[in-house]
């Protein structure tokens, strides 16, 4: 029932807010979002690390200012922002005197990475004004989100159901359920694509490539479910936190819409 209640009361605000709001205030949601995402993650592993938290939060916090910063600054940071985390961890262990460990900041990269690395790319693609697909970063952020959506639905309702194991990391999921739910995130995806094409009178890409791009979406979604199981199974936790009654934390809620991002601004943006 909090479930229920919590899907009820968060998704029309979801919409409304990836449907008007814009780039800015985008950046500004991820940004909030990714913190507390951080802190749930870094929580979760102190059962096993000393996270080096505040790194974290500061790359979350640039995450606001995605739109603002000139572009080319943008992609010269990008460039140089692996090996200046890594100099940053490293250094961490040599002025800390061996407090930290090898083990500390190689969790904390890697916490980082799943994250930071993943998430960007929501707001980059909401506010994509560079390419084919320009200005309709409203339209394709959609995509993500049903089959997203799609799949879990689908996914638990065939799935429950399922005899077919798919995997121990998640011993709950069935490949019963992970086929409905790349069927379901196709149905969904084509259904939207008609109805842009219907009433807005705009067509992107031709429906067969939407419903392999959807496909292919899904697919990396349902991984990124595991990704997040695997860190779980880890840490020794059930969810990463209690924030969404019903749902647990907002990395349980969002786990395969982080995995998405990154391919779908590849697949939409880059690739056509």
């Amino acid at each position: 029932m909090k479930r229920v209640l919590t899907t009820v009361i968060g998704l029309p605000i979801i919409i409304c807010l990836f449907t008007f709001a814009n780039k800015y205030i985008i950046d500004v949601l991820i940004s909030i979002l990714l913190i507390i995402a951080m802190h749930e993650l870094f929580g979760c592993m102190k059962n096993g690390a000393k996270p080096i938290s505040w790194l974290g939060y500061a790359l979350a916090i640039f995450i606001s200012f995605i739109h603002i910063i000139p572009r080319q600054i943008i992609i010269n940071l990008a460039i140089i922002a692996i090996p200046t985390i890594l100099t940053i961890l490293f250094l961490y262990i040599i002025i800390s005197n061996m407090k930290y460990s090898f083990n500390d900041i190689a969790i904390t990269f890697t916490g980082i990475m799943y994250l930071f690395s993943f998430m960007i790319f929501i707001p980059i693609l909401y506010g994509n004004k560079y390419n084919v697909a320009s200005d309709n970063g409203k339209i394709l952020i959609w995509y993500i989100f049903l089959a997203s959506w799609g799949s879990d639905i689908f996914a638990y309702l065939i799935g429950r159901n399922g005899t077919h194991k798919f995997s121990k990391v998640s011993p709950n999921k069935t490949i019963e359920g992970c086929v409905a739910g790349v069927v379901a995130a196709v149905v969904f995806s084509i259904i939207y694509t008609i109805i842009i094409q219907k009433v807005m009178n705009i067509s992107l890409f031709p429906i067969p490539l939407i419903g392999a791009i959807a496909a292919v979406l899904c697919v990396l979604g349902q991984v990124g479910d595991f990704a997040a199981s695997t860190i779980k199974r880890y840490f020794k936790v059930k969810d990463f936190s209690n924030l969404i009654p019903g749902h647990g934390g907002i990395i349980d809620r969002i786990d395969s819409v982080i995995f998405m991002a990154p391919f779908a601004y590849f697949l939409f943006i880059v690739l056509f």
